[in-house]
């Protein structure tokens, strides 16, 4: 039991010490770069799919 104590007491020291918590700005800096990769890659894969649905109807109505 005393194993299960010290390890809660470590990682609230870890936690509240040693930890690096990003300021709130660096928060929403990092908040903008994700959803701007995020729709950047979206509209990737819709520019893929919508190039290989155009690409297989092209195919099937030279093969029908």
């Amino acid at each position: 039991m005393a194993k299960v104590l010290d390890f809660f007491k470590d990682s609230y020291v870890e936690i509240t010490d040693k930890v690096t918590w990003p300021t709130w700005g660096q928060l929403q800096n990092s908040a903008v770069i994700v959803l701007v990769a995020s729709v950047i890659i979206a509209l990737l894969v819709f520019i893929m799919d919508k190039a290989s649905s155009n690409v297989l109807e092209l195919l099937y109505g030279i093969a029908s």
